[in-house]
């Protein structure tokens, strides 16, 4: 048994491995496209962006582990499978749940670990990567000047160029609005050629200008119209400098601590926490709107009592009002009742807003929470299916169990996005919603660990085709 299982361990090890890191990389690749147009063109650091790749490693591992224990469970047992060491295994009297008894234990510890790093690890990597891309997508780019536009990305300046040098440090023709006295361009300079570097603690960008113009235009204060004393004044020069700030280019970091209550940067305790903090919130609310609305309800009540039921059934609901109201105190009721109720539906549309708010963080934190374990139990499922799947279908490599696991990790997934977005909408309990691809496939996990203990051929095309032949022989039978 110690042989057989050290060859079943060897054997799911390696494709383990290669999936993980084939499935790692298309999710980082995935992500880098989502978010290319936040990254390009920003000049940051190559430490940036690798902390922001690990951290998304970290955040895509609640994906990438349970596709790689399909795909790579699949593999292992279609390889062994294929090469007839199964039928082996079965031949020297082990049935394949306890050749798979060391593997199962290997996976559950695959699965607790990835409970324990959903649960204190995930959080933090959660609130790191939130910050930091929240500092990368805010991030303005990088200065860059096209020859013949206005560049307006440094506040308070207009700048435009005829053109430019190859490498992009020398400008020609240059033309420079300065809006920072107000709206109207009342200061604008010329130059023929300008010199652009930066400054020692890149704070400041730097162009040195040669044999150009400057016209100033100084107006007074709080003048509507024309004004003799305004002055219209130019400069020439020869060179001269113009010093811009480049604050806004620059990354600034978030504090992490505002991002601290988003219900995916907590843990289990946490959660529990704010749910039951939120939970106190809507009870209050709940409260505030029955006292606000009790007594609008107690004034309808007061002009429809009535003696008795009876004078209801014998008058009719229909002439209620007619029959127990004076007519000339009809109208005045009804005006009345009228503001009551447009009253009270103004409270509660005030107070529905905030009992929404507070609702939706109740939904999130109980989705949150379930997610702690779905993803554990997820492991545990896709391998419940993935190693009697490719016992049976008996095919190794990467052609059929690829197409195979992509197909049933599809399913999975579909399953788990609508159900947990119909939880979301509030249509689905966060519990059912949660659960709900576990609870779907779990029965396919059985039916499959039974066929593949009892040697059945559920994808042998040559069984169906022989099924399909005494079918059509029974109809044509019939028929003659």
């Amino acid at each position: 048994m110690k042989k057989i299982h050290l060859l079943i361990l060897q054997a799911f090890i390696r494709p383990f491995m290669v999936c993980f890191c084939i499935v790692m990389f298309v999710l980082l690749m995935l992500f880098l496209f989502k978010y290319i147009d936040d990254l390009i063109g920003k000049g940051f650091e190559w430490y940036v962006l690798m902390e922001l790749i690990g951290y998304q490693c970290a955040v895509q591992l609640s994906m990438a582990l349970p596709l790689s224990m399909l795909l790579s469970s699949i593999m292992t047992f279609g390889n062994l499978g294929e090469s007839y060491e199964l039928v082996a295994i079965k031949a020297a009297g082990f049935s394949l749940r306890k050749a798979m008894t060391p593997l199962i234990f290997l996976v559950t510890l695959f699965a607790g670990g990835s409970f324990l790093f959903s649960d204190y690890i995930l959080p933090v990597v959660n609130l790191k990567m939130g910050s930091l891309l929240w500092d990368v997508r805010n991030k303005k780019a990088d200065f860059l000047i096209k020859p013949g536009i206005f560049n307006k990305s440094i506040p308070g300046y207009s700048i435009r160029a005829k053109n430019k040098s190859e490498d992009g440090t020398i400008l020609y023709d240059l033309m420079i609005y300065d809006h920072r006295t107000g709206n109207t361009a009342n200061n604008v300079l010329l130059a023929k050629e300008g010199f652009m570097h930066n400054s020692a603690d890149n704070n400041y960008m730097i162009l040195r200008l040669k044999d150009g113009v400057r016209y100033e235009e100084s107006r007074v204060k709080n003048a509507k119209r024309y004004d003799p004393r305004q002055q219209f004044t130019r400069f020439r020069f020869a060179e001269t400098e113009q010093k811009f700030d480049m604050e806004a280019f620059q990354m600034k970091r978030t504090d992490e601590s505002l991002f601290k209550s988003h219900h995916q940067m907590l843990n289990l305790k946490q959660l529990k926490h704010y749910t039951d903090s939120n939970r106190l919130q809507l009870d209050s609310i709940s409260r505030q709107i029955l006292l606000e609305t009790r007594s609008y309800v107690s004034y309808f009540s007061s002009y429809y009592r009535v003696d008795t039921v009876e004078q209801v059934a014998v008058g009719g609901v229909r002439d209620f009002l007619t029959d127990y109201v004076p007519e000339d105190q009809r109208r005045n009721i009804l005006s009345n009742a009228l503001s009551q109720a447009q009253q009270m539906s103004s409270v509660l549309e005030m107070k529905d807003i905030e009992y929404r708010s507070f609702a939706e963080r109740d939904i999130r934190y109980h989705i949150e929470y379930h997610r702690k374990f779905t993803l554990a139990v997820s492991c545990l499922l896709l391998f419940a299916i993935g190693a009697p799947l490719g016992a049976i279908i008996r095919k190794g490599g990467l052609g059929l169990p690829v197409v195979v696991a992509i197909i049933f990790f599809l399913i999975y997934h579909i399953i788990s996005t609508m159900a947990e977005k119909a939880a979301k909408d509030g249509s689905m309990d966060p519990l059912l919603g949660m659960w709900m691809a576990i609870i779907v496939l779990t029965p396919l996990a059985v039916f499959l660990t039974y066929k593949s203990t009892t040697d059945s051929a559920l994808f042998d095309a040559d069984q169906y085709k022989q099924k399909f032949e005494k079918i059509r022989n029974w109809v044509v039978s019939k028929f003659k």
